[in-house]
Protein backbone atom coordinates (compact mmCIF):
# COMPACT_ATOMS: atom_id res chain seq x y z
CA UNK A 1 0.00 0.00 0.00
CA UNK A 2 2.84 2.24 -0.66
CA UNK A 3 3.27 2.36 3.11
CA UNK A 4 0.95 4.52 4.43
CA UNK A 5 2.68 5.36 7.53
CA UNK A 6 5.83 6.36 6.21
CA UNK A 7 3.65 8.73 3.54
CA UNK A 8 2.05 10.24 7.09
CA UNK A 9 5.27 10.33 8.72
CA UNK A 10 6.82 12.25 6.08
CA UNK A 11 3.88 14.47 5.95
CA UNK A 12 3.96 15.20 9.44
CA UNK A 13 0.82 13.65 10.64
CA UNK A 14 0.08 12.74 13.95
CA UNK A 15 -1.92 9.83 13.32
CA UNK A 16 -3.34 9.81 16.79
CA UNK A 17 -4.71 13.30 16.91
CA UNK A 18 -4.07 16.62 14.70
CA UNK A 19 -7.03 18.96 14.43
CA UNK A 20 -6.28 22.39 14.54
CA UNK A 21 -3.04 24.13 13.10
CA UNK A 22 -2.80 28.76 12.58
CA UNK A 23 0.89 28.36 10.58
CA UNK A 24 2.90 27.84 13.38
CA UNK A 25 1.34 26.15 16.58
CA UNK A 26 -1.30 23.03 16.45
CA UNK A 27 -3.31 21.67 18.49
CA UNK A 28 -6.22 19.14 19.11
CA UNK A 29 -9.45 20.01 19.26
CA UNK A 30 -11.49 19.98 21.56
CA UNK A 31 -14.70 18.72 19.66
CA UNK A 32 -15.57 15.32 18.85
CA UNK A 33 -13.23 12.77 17.31
CA UNK A 34 -13.36 12.59 13.41
CA UNK A 35 -11.99 9.50 12.54
CA UNK A 36 -10.58 8.95 8.74
CA UNK A 37 -11.53 5.54 7.35
CA UNK A 38 -9.60 5.00 3.77
CA UNK A 39 -12.62 3.83 1.13
CA UNK A 40 -10.20 1.71 -0.75
CA UNK A 41 -9.74 -0.72 2.08
CA UNK A 42 -11.99 0.28 5.06
CA UNK A 43 -8.50 0.63 7.33
CA UNK A 44 -9.16 3.74 9.62
CA UNK A 45 -5.71 5.89 8.86
CA UNK A 46 -5.86 8.50 11.48
CA UNK A 47 -7.90 10.46 13.92
CA UNK A 48 -8.33 14.11 14.20
CA UNK A 49 -10.05 15.76 16.48
CA UNK A 50 -12.85 18.71 15.62
CA UNK A 51 -13.19 22.42 16.52
CA UNK A 52 -15.25 23.71 19.27
CA UNK A 53 -16.47 27.64 19.76
CA UNK A 54 -13.90 28.35 21.63
CA UNK A 55 -10.99 26.74 19.54
CA UNK A 56 -12.49 28.65 16.74
CA UNK A 57 -12.43 31.91 18.05
CA UNK A 58 -9.30 31.40 18.64
CA UNK A 59 -7.80 30.57 15.14
CA UNK A 60 -10.26 33.79 13.86
CA UNK A 61 -8.36 36.31 16.43
CA UNK A 62 -5.40 34.87 15.41
CA UNK A 63 -5.83 35.59 11.86
CA UNK A 64 -7.18 38.91 12.35
CA UNK A 65 -3.88 39.91 13.84
CA UNK A 66 -1.72 38.01 10.65
CA UNK A 67 -3.85 39.93 8.30
CA UNK A 68 -2.97 43.26 9.86
CA UNK A 69 0.80 42.49 9.20
CA UNK A 70 0.53 40.33 5.74
CA UNK A 71 -1.65 43.18 4.25
CA UNK A 72 1.05 45.18 4.62
CA UNK A 73 3.89 42.94 2.57
CA UNK A 74 4.10 44.05 -0.71
CA UNK A 75 2.28 42.01 -3.25
CA UNK A 76 5.40 40.70 -5.15
CA UNK A 77 7.18 39.40 -2.01
CA UNK A 78 4.10 37.84 -1.26
CA UNK A 79 4.03 36.24 -4.38
CA UNK A 80 7.63 35.09 -3.67
CA UNK A 81 6.42 33.33 -0.17
CA UNK A 82 3.67 31.80 -2.33
CA UNK A 83 6.55 30.67 -4.91
CA UNK A 84 8.06 29.31 -2.48
CA UNK A 85 5.29 27.01 -0.97
CA UNK A 86 5.23 26.16 -4.72
CA UNK A 87 8.77 24.25 -4.29
CA UNK A 88 7.62 22.96 -1.55
CA UNK A 89 4.85 21.41 -2.87
CA UNK A 90 7.01 19.85 -5.38
CA UNK A 91 9.51 18.15 -3.23
CA UNK A 92 6.10 16.31 -1.78
CA UNK A 93 4.43 15.96 -4.28
CA UNK A 94 4.60 12.33 -4.12
CA UNK A 95 3.73 11.56 -0.65
CA UNK A 96 0.70 13.85 -0.80
CA UNK A 97 -0.45 12.29 -3.76
CA UNK A 98 -0.61 8.97 -2.82
CA UNK A 99 -2.15 10.59 0.68
CA UNK A 100 -4.83 12.20 -1.50
CA UNK A 101 -5.51 8.62 -3.24
CA UNK A 102 -6.06 6.60 -0.12
CA UNK A 103 -7.68 8.97 1.96
CA UNK A 104 -10.07 10.37 -0.97
CA UNK A 105 -10.42 7.28 -3.47
CA UNK A 106 -9.34 8.76 -6.54
CA UNK A 107 -6.61 6.67 -9.26
CA UNK A 108 -3.22 7.39 -8.09
CA UNK A 109 -2.67 9.25 -11.43
CA UNK A 110 -5.41 11.32 -10.41
CA UNK A 111 -4.07 12.02 -6.91
CA UNK A 112 -0.93 13.27 -8.22
CA UNK A 113 -3.05 15.58 -10.72
CA UNK A 114 -4.20 16.89 -8.32
CA UNK A 115 -1.03 18.04 -6.53
CA UNK A 116 0.05 19.03 -9.79
CA UNK A 117 -2.99 21.44 -9.70
CA UNK A 118 -1.88 22.87 -6.50
CA UNK A 119 1.96 23.77 -7.85
CA UNK A 120 0.16 25.21 -11.03
CA UNK A 121 -2.12 27.28 -9.00
CA UNK A 122 1.33 28.54 -7.16
CA UNK A 123 2.62 29.53 -9.96
CA UNK A 124 -0.15 31.19 -11.64
CA UNK A 125 -0.37 33.29 -8.45
CA UNK A 126 3.08 34.35 -8.43
CA UNK A 127 2.70 36.08 -12.11
CA UNK A 128 -0.58 37.56 -10.45
CA UNK A 129 1.43 39.33 -7.15
CA UNK A 130 2.39 41.52 -9.84
CA UNK A 131 -0.76 42.02 -11.89
CA UNK A 132 -3.20 43.31 -9.40
CA UNK A 133 -4.53 46.37 -11.90
CA UNK A 134 -6.46 48.80 -11.26
CA UNK A 135 -8.08 51.26 -14.18
CA UNK A 136 -6.96 54.54 -14.68
CA UNK A 137 -10.61 56.99 -15.92
CA UNK A 138 -10.97 59.91 -16.97
CA UNK A 139 -12.47 62.89 -15.07
CA UNK A 140 -14.93 64.71 -16.38
CA UNK A 141 -14.20 67.77 -14.43
CA UNK A 142 -10.46 69.49 -15.39
CA UNK A 143 -7.79 68.96 -13.09
CA UNK A 144 -8.83 65.65 -12.04
CA UNK A 145 -7.39 62.10 -11.75
CA UNK A 146 -9.59 59.28 -11.58
CA UNK A 147 -8.42 55.83 -10.44
CA UNK A 148 -9.53 52.33 -9.31
CA UNK A 149 -7.16 50.07 -6.87
CA UNK A 150 -7.78 47.03 -5.34
CA UNK A 151 -6.86 46.56 -1.72
CA UNK A 152 -6.79 43.40 0.61
CA UNK A 153 -10.26 42.43 1.77
CA UNK A 154 -9.55 40.75 5.10
CA UNK A 155 -9.88 37.13 6.66
CA UNK A 156 -11.02 34.52 3.37
CA UNK A 157 -13.08 31.30 4.64
CA UNK A 158 -12.92 28.14 2.63
CA UNK A 159 -15.12 25.29 2.56
CA UNK A 160 -13.99 22.28 0.89
CA UNK A 161 -15.37 19.33 -0.41
CA UNK A 162 -14.27 15.61 -0.39
CA UNK A 163 -14.14 15.01 -4.22
CA UNK A 164 -10.90 17.35 -4.39
CA UNK A 165 -9.70 17.62 -1.26
CA UNK A 166 -6.77 20.04 -1.38
CA UNK A 167 -6.80 21.40 -5.35
CA UNK A 168 -9.58 23.48 -4.97
CA UNK A 169 -8.31 24.75 -1.49
CA UNK A 170 -5.27 26.05 -3.01
CA UNK A 171 -7.25 27.98 -6.03
CA UNK A 172 -8.87 29.96 -3.10
CA UNK A 173 -5.86 30.30 -0.32
CA UNK A 174 -2.92 30.95 -3.35
CA UNK A 175 -5.05 33.35 -5.23
CA UNK A 176 -6.39 34.92 -1.37
CA UNK A 177 -2.62 35.25 -0.69
CA UNK A 178 -0.90 37.05 -3.00
CA UNK A 179 -3.89 39.45 -2.59
CA UNK A 180 -2.94 40.44 0.74
CA UNK A 181 -5.51 38.12 2.53
CA UNK A 182 -5.50 35.29 5.13
CA UNK A 183 -6.94 32.31 5.27
CA UNK A 184 -8.88 29.72 7.19
CA UNK A 185 -10.07 26.26 5.97
CA UNK A 186 -12.74 23.82 7.01
CA UNK A 187 -12.19 20.82 5.12
CA UNK A 188 -14.65 17.87 4.53
CA UNK A 189 -14.88 15.47 7.23
CA UNK A 190 -14.38 12.65 4.86
CA UNK A 191 -11.21 14.20 4.18
CA UNK A 192 -9.25 15.83 6.86
CA UNK A 193 -5.51 14.44 6.26
CA UNK A 194 -4.88 15.99 3.40
CA UNK A 195 -5.83 19.26 4.62
CA UNK A 196 -3.75 18.59 7.84
CA UNK A 197 -0.79 17.44 5.44
CA UNK A 198 -0.86 20.95 3.48
CA UNK A 199 -0.78 23.02 6.37
CA UNK A 200 2.27 21.11 7.53
CA UNK A 201 4.13 22.09 4.51
CA UNK A 202 2.28 25.72 4.05
CA UNK A 203 3.70 26.44 7.79
CA UNK A 204 7.75 25.36 7.00
CA UNK A 205 7.71 27.59 4.52
CA UNK A 206 5.96 30.41 7.23
CA UNK A 207 8.35 29.94 9.82
CA UNK A 208 11.47 30.12 7.48
CA UNK A 209 10.37 33.28 6.55
CA UNK A 210 9.54 34.81 10.29
CA UNK A 211 6.00 35.01 9.09
CA UNK A 212 3.01 35.46 11.47
CA UNK A 213 1.29 32.79 12.52
CA UNK A 214 -2.94 32.82 10.99
CA UNK A 215 -2.04 33.83 7.59
CA UNK A 216 -2.76 30.05 6.77
CA UNK A 217 -5.23 28.26 9.32
CA UNK A 218 -7.06 24.52 9.54
CA UNK A 219 -10.58 23.92 11.40
CA UNK A 220 -11.27 20.36 11.33
CA UNK A 221 -14.61 19.45 12.21
CA UNK A 222 -18.59 18.73 10.83
CA UNK A 223 -21.40 21.74 9.77
CA UNK A 224 -21.23 23.14 12.54
CA UNK A 225 -17.50 24.39 12.36
CA UNK A 226 -19.21 25.88 8.69
CA UNK A 227 -22.09 27.59 10.25
CA UNK A 228 -19.58 29.58 12.44
CA UNK A 229 -18.05 30.66 9.21
CA UNK A 230 -21.40 31.22 7.43
CA UNK A 231 -22.24 33.22 10.77
CA UNK A 232 -19.13 35.28 11.12
CA UNK A 233 -19.07 38.55 10.06
CA UNK A 234 -15.44 38.54 10.49
CA UNK A 235 -14.63 36.51 7.56
CA UNK A 236 -14.28 38.94 4.69
CA UNK A 237 -15.29 35.53 2.29
CA UNK A 238 -16.62 32.74 2.73
CA UNK A 239 -15.74 30.66 -0.61
CA UNK A 240 -17.83 27.23 -0.72
CA UNK A 241 -17.40 24.25 -2.47
CA UNK A 242 -20.09 21.47 -2.24
CA UNK A 243 -23.51 20.44 -3.15
CA UNK A 244 -26.30 22.61 -3.84
CA UNK A 245 -28.31 21.86 -0.73
CA UNK A 246 -25.05 23.06 1.33
CA UNK A 247 -24.33 25.79 -0.79
CA UNK A 248 -27.73 27.22 -0.05
CA UNK A 249 -27.93 27.12 3.52
CA UNK A 250 -24.43 29.05 3.51
CA UNK A 251 -25.57 31.61 1.24
CA UNK A 252 -28.64 32.35 3.25
CA UNK A 253 -26.60 32.59 6.69
CA UNK A 254 -23.93 34.80 4.97
CA UNK A 255 -26.18 37.06 3.01
CA UNK A 256 -28.08 37.14 6.44
CA UNK A 257 -24.98 39.15 7.74
CA UNK A 258 -24.75 40.98 3.98
CA UNK A 259 -21.22 39.57 3.78
CA UNK A 260 -19.75 37.95 0.32
CA UNK A 261 -20.04 34.37 -0.67
CA UNK A 262 -18.51 32.87 -3.02
CA UNK A 263 -19.95 29.45 -4.42
CA UNK A 264 -19.31 26.20 -6.23
CA UNK A 265 -22.01 23.87 -5.82
CA UNK A 266 -23.27 20.95 -7.93
CA UNK A 267 -22.70 19.97 -11.77
CA UNK A 268 -25.38 17.60 -14.09
CA UNK A 269 -23.30 17.73 -17.29
CA UNK A 270 -23.40 17.05 -20.59
CA UNK A 271 -21.63 15.60 -23.88
CA UNK A 272 -23.13 16.61 -26.71
CA UNK A 273 -21.96 14.41 -29.40
CA UNK A 274 -22.77 15.48 -33.19
CA UNK A 275 -23.26 12.93 -36.34
CA UNK A 276 -19.89 14.92 -37.12
CA UNK A 277 -18.11 13.75 -34.29
CA UNK A 278 -14.63 12.22 -34.12
CA UNK A 279 -15.56 9.19 -32.44
CA UNK A 280 -12.45 8.11 -31.52
CA UNK A 281 -11.72 11.52 -29.26
CA UNK A 282 -15.37 11.49 -28.11
CA UNK A 283 -15.79 7.92 -26.64
CA UNK A 284 -12.38 8.19 -24.21
CA UNK A 285 -13.64 11.95 -23.38
CA UNK A 286 -17.11 10.74 -22.39
CA UNK A 287 -15.55 7.77 -20.38
CA UNK A 288 -12.77 9.32 -18.50
CA UNK A 289 -15.93 12.38 -17.84
CA UNK A 290 -18.09 9.61 -16.62
CA UNK A 291 -15.74 7.19 -14.44
CA UNK A 292 -13.10 9.72 -13.85
CA UNK A 293 -13.19 10.06 -9.79
CA UNK A 294 -16.11 7.20 -9.69
CA UNK A 295 -18.41 9.89 -11.08
CA UNK A 296 -17.88 12.26 -7.79
CA UNK A 297 -16.53 15.04 -9.78
CA UNK A 298 -18.59 18.13 -9.78
CA UNK A 299 -17.50 18.51 -13.25
CA UNK A 300 -18.27 14.68 -14.06
CA UNK A 301 -20.12 13.94 -17.53
CA UNK A 302 -23.43 12.57 -16.09
CA UNK A 303 -25.59 12.96 -19.76
CA UNK A 304 -24.47 12.19 -23.15
CA UNK A 305 -27.09 13.50 -25.61
CA UNK A 306 -26.68 12.10 -29.11
CA UNK A 307 -27.36 12.80 -32.79
CA UNK A 308 -29.72 10.10 -33.57
CA UNK A 309 -27.79 8.84 -37.15
CA UNK A 310 -25.05 7.92 -34.99
CA UNK A 311 -26.89 6.93 -31.29
CA UNK A 312 -26.63 3.00 -31.38
CA UNK A 313 -22.74 3.49 -32.75
CA UNK A 314 -21.84 5.43 -30.40
CA UNK A 315 -23.65 3.47 -27.37
CA UNK A 316 -22.07 -0.01 -28.66
CA UNK A 317 -18.78 1.72 -28.45
CA UNK A 318 -19.15 2.64 -24.99
CA UNK A 319 -20.73 -0.61 -24.00
CA UNK A 320 -17.26 -1.99 -25.39
CA UNK A 321 -14.47 0.51 -23.55
CA UNK A 322 -16.82 0.09 -20.42
CA UNK A 323 -16.51 -3.74 -20.66
CA UNK A 324 -12.18 -2.80 -20.62
CA UNK A 325 -12.45 -0.71 -17.31
CA UNK A 326 -10.64 -2.09 -14.46
CA UNK A 327 -11.98 -1.04 -10.92
CA UNK A 328 -9.61 -1.32 -7.77
CA UNK A 329 -7.38 -0.40 -5.66
CA UNK A 330 -7.13 3.49 -7.23
CA UNK A 331 -2.69 3.26 -5.61
CA UNK A 332 -2.13 0.37 -8.26
CA UNK A 333 -1.25 0.84 -11.89
CA UNK A 334 -3.68 0.96 -15.11
CA UNK A 335 -6.87 0.66 -12.68
CA UNK A 336 -9.22 2.91 -13.78
CA UNK A 337 -11.63 3.41 -11.26
CA UNK A 338 -10.94 3.02 -7.38
CA UNK A 339 -14.11 3.45 -4.70
CA UNK A 340 -16.76 6.05 -3.87
CA UNK A 341 -15.59 8.11 -1.05
CA UNK A 342 -17.84 5.78 1.62
CA UNK A 343 -21.07 3.54 2.09
CA UNK A 344 -23.01 6.41 2.18
CA UNK A 345 -22.82 6.73 -1.47
CA UNK A 346 -22.91 3.93 -2.18
CA UNK A 347 -26.48 4.01 -1.10
CA UNK A 348 -27.44 6.99 -3.01
CA UNK A 349 -25.46 4.97 -6.19
CA UNK A 350 -28.19 2.29 -5.69
CA UNK A 351 -30.93 4.85 -4.60
CA UNK A 352 -30.64 6.17 -8.15
CA UNK A 353 -30.55 2.99 -9.57
CA UNK A 354 -33.67 2.44 -8.15
CA UNK A 355 -35.15 5.95 -9.35
CA UNK A 356 -34.26 5.26 -13.23
CA UNK A 357 -35.65 1.68 -13.49
CA UNK A 358 -38.91 3.04 -11.76
CA UNK A 359 -39.35 6.01 -13.96
CA UNK A 360 -38.65 3.49 -17.16
CA UNK A 361 -35.12 3.97 -17.87
CA UNK A 362 -33.06 1.02 -19.43
CA UNK A 363 -29.64 -0.40 -18.51
CA UNK A 364 -26.81 -0.97 -21.36
CA UNK A 365 -24.23 -1.72 -18.83
CA UNK A 366 -25.55 -3.08 -15.91
CA UNK A 367 -25.45 -1.30 -12.28
CA UNK A 368 -23.56 -3.39 -9.53
CA UNK A 369 -22.10 -2.89 -6.17
CA UNK A 370 -19.03 -5.00 -5.68
CA UNK A 371 -18.01 -7.04 -2.77
CA UNK A 372 -15.44 -9.40 -1.49
CA UNK A 373 -12.10 -9.51 -2.15
CA UNK A 374 -9.98 -6.41 -3.01
CA UNK A 375 -13.68 -4.63 -3.07
CA UNK A 376 -13.89 -5.90 1.14
CA UNK A 377 -14.30 -1.96 1.99
CA UNK A 378 -17.60 -1.82 0.88
CA UNK A 379 -17.13 1.46 -1.26
CA UNK A 380 -16.74 -0.29 -4.48
CA UNK A 381 -19.70 -0.43 -7.57
CA UNK A 382 -19.65 -0.60 -10.96
CA UNK A 383 -20.17 2.06 -13.52
CA UNK A 384 -23.40 1.95 -15.34
CA UNK A 385 -24.52 3.50 -18.37
CA UNK A 386 -28.74 3.85 -19.09
CA UNK A 387 -30.66 5.11 -21.54
CA UNK A 388 -33.29 7.75 -19.81
CA UNK A 389 -35.52 10.90 -20.96
CA UNK A 390 -33.98 14.41 -19.96
CA UNK A 391 -37.35 14.87 -17.88
CA UNK A 392 -36.80 11.98 -15.44
CA UNK A 393 -36.75 13.38 -11.98
CA UNK A 394 -33.37 11.37 -11.04
CA UNK A 395 -31.93 13.06 -14.67
CA UNK A 396 -32.61 16.65 -13.16
CA UNK A 397 -30.53 15.31 -10.04
CA UNK A 398 -27.02 15.00 -9.27
CA UNK A 399 -25.87 11.70 -8.54
CA UNK A 400 -22.33 12.15 -7.38
CA UNK A 401 -21.59 8.26 -8.54
CA UNK A 402 -20.78 6.87 -12.10
CA UNK A 403 -23.69 7.02 -13.59
CA UNK A 404 -24.25 7.66 -17.41
CA UNK A 405 -27.36 8.82 -19.28
CA UNK A 406 -27.91 8.29 -22.68
CA UNK A 407 -30.34 10.81 -24.60
CA UNK A 408 -31.11 10.88 -28.40
CA UNK A 409 -31.12 14.12 -30.35
CA UNK A 410 -32.42 15.22 -34.21
CA UNK A 411 -31.38 18.76 -34.06
CA UNK A 412 -29.13 20.65 -32.51
CA UNK A 413 -31.37 23.29 -31.26
CA UNK A 414 -32.89 20.34 -29.44
CA UNK A 415 -29.51 19.07 -27.78
CA UNK A 416 -28.92 22.36 -26.77
CA UNK A 417 -32.38 23.06 -25.06
CA UNK A 418 -31.83 19.42 -23.18
CA UNK A 419 -28.69 20.36 -22.21
CA UNK A 420 -29.81 23.35 -20.30
CA UNK A 421 -33.13 21.94 -18.93
CA UNK A 422 -31.38 21.10 -15.60
CA UNK A 423 -31.46 23.27 -12.62
CA UNK A 424 -27.65 22.89 -12.47
CA UNK A 425 -25.49 24.86 -14.81
CA UNK A 426 -21.63 24.01 -14.88
CA UNK A 427 -19.65 22.49 -17.44
CA UNK A 428 -20.41 21.25 -21.19
CA UNK A 429 -19.29 19.91 -24.20
CA UNK A 430 -19.81 19.20 -27.86
CA UNK A 431 -18.02 16.84 -30.15
CA UNK A 432 -18.09 18.00 -33.79
CA UNK A 433 -16.04 18.85 -36.39
CA UNK A 434 -19.08 21.00 -37.82
CA UNK A 435 -17.56 24.46 -37.21
CA UNK A 436 -21.30 25.79 -37.67
CA UNK A 437 -22.37 23.68 -34.62
CA UNK A 438 -19.42 24.14 -32.45
CA UNK A 439 -19.88 28.11 -33.10
CA UNK A 440 -23.47 27.45 -32.23
CA UNK A 441 -22.99 25.41 -29.17
CA UNK A 442 -20.31 28.64 -27.87
CA UNK A 443 -22.88 31.59 -28.67
CA UNK A 444 -25.50 33.49 -26.54
CA UNK A 445 -28.07 30.74 -28.10
CA UNK A 446 -26.08 27.54 -27.01
CA UNK A 447 -24.52 26.40 -23.50
CA UNK A 448 -25.66 28.13 -20.93
CA UNK A 449 -23.04 26.44 -18.51
CA UNK A 450 -19.86 28.58 -16.75
CA UNK A 451 -17.58 25.92 -18.77
CA UNK A 452 -18.08 25.09 -22.35
CA UNK A 453 -15.72 23.14 -24.62
CA UNK A 454 -15.20 21.65 -27.93
CA UNK A 455 -14.21 18.35 -28.57
CA UNK A 456 -12.79 17.91 -25.03
CA UNK A 457 -14.80 16.81 -22.54
CA UNK A 458 -16.80 18.25 -19.40
CA UNK A 459 -14.12 17.55 -16.70
CA UNK A 460 -10.37 18.24 -16.07
CA UNK A 461 -10.70 22.15 -16.08
CA UNK A 462 -6.83 23.98 -16.33
CA UNK A 463 -6.31 26.90 -13.76
CA UNK A 464 -5.93 29.44 -16.03
CA UNK A 465 -9.17 29.78 -16.35
CA UNK A 466 -11.96 31.25 -14.01
CA UNK A 467 -14.11 28.24 -13.01
CA UNK A 468 -17.51 28.25 -11.97
CA UNK A 469 -20.87 27.66 -13.19
CA UNK A 470 -24.53 29.30 -13.63
CA UNK A 471 -28.24 28.53 -11.98
CA UNK A 472 -27.62 25.97 -9.29
CA UNK A 473 -23.87 25.89 -9.15
CA UNK A 474 -24.54 28.98 -7.17
CA UNK A 475 -22.53 31.52 -10.04
CA UNK A 476 -18.50 31.81 -8.04
CA UNK A 477 -15.42 31.58 -9.86
CA UNK A 478 -12.58 30.18 -8.64
CA UNK A 479 -8.73 29.97 -9.69
CA UNK A 480 -7.83 31.65 -13.26
CA UNK A 481 -8.49 35.02 -15.47
CA UNK A 482 -9.61 37.89 -13.46
CA UNK A 483 -11.58 35.46 -10.43
CA UNK A 484 -8.30 37.48 -7.80
CA UNK A 485 -11.34 40.31 -7.82
CA UNK A 486 -13.46 38.33 -5.32
CA UNK A 487 -10.56 38.22 -2.97
CA UNK A 488 -9.94 42.21 -3.38
CA UNK A 489 -12.04 45.06 -2.52
CA UNK A 490 -12.29 47.80 -5.24
CA UNK A 491 -12.10 51.63 -4.12
CA UNK A 492 -12.56 53.91 -6.83
CA UNK A 493 -10.39 57.34 -6.01
CA UNK A 494 -10.59 60.81 -7.49
CA UNK A 495 -7.83 63.13 -7.00
CA UNK A 496 -8.43 67.06 -7.34
CA UNK A 497 -5.29 68.97 -8.33
CA UNK A 498 -6.68 72.65 -9.07
CA UNK A 499 -7.24 75.37 -6.93
CA UNK A 500 -10.97 75.23 -7.45
CA UNK A 501 -13.66 72.15 -6.77
CA UNK A 502 -16.05 71.87 -9.11
CA UNK A 503 -18.58 69.45 -8.97
CA UNK A 504 -19.74 66.43 -11.29
CA UNK A 505 -22.70 66.57 -13.60
CA UNK A 506 -22.10 70.42 -13.70
CA UNK A 507 -23.67 71.01 -10.69
CA UNK A 508 -23.73 74.48 -9.23
CA UNK A 509 -23.24 74.79 -5.37
CA UNK A 510 -22.43 78.21 -4.59
CA UNK A 511 -21.15 80.02 -0.91
CA UNK A 512 -21.03 84.29 -0.48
Amino acid sequence: MNNIKQVLDSLGIDAENSGISTGRNSWPGSGEMIESYSPVDGSMIAKVSSADKCDYDKVIEVSREAFKVWRMVPAPKRGDIVRQMGDQLRNKKQALGILVSYEMGKSLQEGLGEVQEMIDICDFAVGLSRQLYGLSMHSERVQHRMYEQWHPLGIVGIISAFNFPVAVWSWNAMIAWVCGDVSVWKPSEKTPLTAIACQHIIRTVLIENNLPEGISSVVAGGKEVGQFLAEDSRIALLSATGSTRMGKAVGESVAKRLGKSLLELGGNNAIIVSNSADLSIAIPGIVFGAVGTAGQRCTSTRRVIVHEEIYEDLKNALVKAYGQLKIGNPLEDHIHMGPLIDKMAVENYETAIGKIRKEGGRFVVAPKVLSGGIYNSGCYVAPCIAEVDNNYAIVQTETFAPILYLIKYKYLEEAIEIQNAVPQGLSSSIFTLNIREAEMFLSQTGSDCGIANVNIGTSGAEIGGAFGGEKETGGGRESGSDAWKNYMRRQTSTINYSSSLPLAQGIKFELE
